[in-house]
């Protein structure tokens, strides 16, 4: 049986395009799927579904695909805008402006924000969302931790987090993920441009018990505010609003514990997720 190449539609959306313009460099160089998954270390599969949009590109695919084609950046950029329609709408316009800030800081409630999420780390909490499916969760982990790439970056920004002890007792995944979570933030907690602080059971009730919030600083000096519940965020850009939100994000990091207390009890934490040992028989 003959293999008919499916109709691409590229104009739908920015994915569309990217696997539009994957098809339409492959075939310029005439390779094929086979060919061209042996280039960029692929499957044949995944490359296929990517150019009919079915899959969204995996983070390190287009600086492979650039490699192969000599295409400079053009699939890098295809990508960053890709990778922001694998949020929610309302979504968008703060990952612009996170992507931007010069400072940046987070309070998470009942999980570890997103910035500090290791791979295992977010799959485990965006699994447990049903209307999602796995294929759904794979391209959110992947769209989640691509906006972890600029803090790899010469120009990082300032981070500074603020965590709930909760978010240090709730295991997400397996125990193993969640020591290798926590050793992760472990590392974070207190470098030149990164800060971690515990708010500990102890500090009692607080007015963003039930959310998460970020604050972004941007070059210019001025300041949003993202609050997020379980179902909608929303993006605070007005001054007043913005006031309000960092006045009782300056209340949480008054008492929360300072970094070294932080580590201790992240250290704590994780002596509940080590492995047992097995008594000899």
């Amino acid at each position: 049986m003959t293999f008919k190449p499916q109709t691409l539609t590229p104009y739908l959306s920015a994915r569309h395009y990217f696997g539009a313009e994957q098809r339409r460099h492959r075939e310029s160089a005439q390779l094929s799927l086979v060919q061209l998954a042996g280039i960029v270390n692929s499957s044949k599969s995944t490359l296929a579904r990517i150019e009919t949009a079915e899959l969204m590109p995996p983070p390190d695919l287009p600086d492979r695909l650039d490699a192969a084609f000599g295409t400079d950046k053009h699939f890098h950029g295809l990508y960053e805008l890709a990778k922001r329609e694998a949020h929610p709408d309302q979504y968008r316009r703060f990952m612009d402006f996170e992507a931007q800030a010069d400072v940046l800081e987070n309070y998470g409630a009942q999980a570890l924000p997103g910035l500090l999420q290791t791979e295992e780390y977010a799959h485990g909490l965006l699994s447990v969302q049903e209307e999602l499916t796995s294929e759904q969760v794979k391209q959110r982990v992947h769209a989640r931790l691509s906006r972890q790439d600029r803090l790899r970056s010469a120009e990082r920004p300032l981070r500074w987090a603020i965590i709930d002890e909760s978010v240090l007792r709730r295991q997400v995944g397996s125990a193993e993920c969640m020591s290798k979570q926590l050793a992760c933030l472990l590392e974070q907690v207190d470098t030149p441009d990164s800060k971690v602080q515990v708010l500990p059971f102890s500090s009692g009730p607080h007015s963003l018990m039930g959310g998460a919030l970020t604050l972004l600083t941007l070059p210019n000096g001025s300041t949003m505010a993202y609050e997020e519940g379980i179902q909608v965020g929303h993006l605070y850009e007005d001054r007043d609003s913005v006031k309000k939100w960092r006045r009782q994000y300056e209340i949480l990091r008054a008492n929360a514990l300072p970094p070294a207390a932080s580590a201790e009890l992240i250290r704590q934490a994780m002596e509940d997720y080590k492995p047992c040992d097995t008594p000899p028989s």
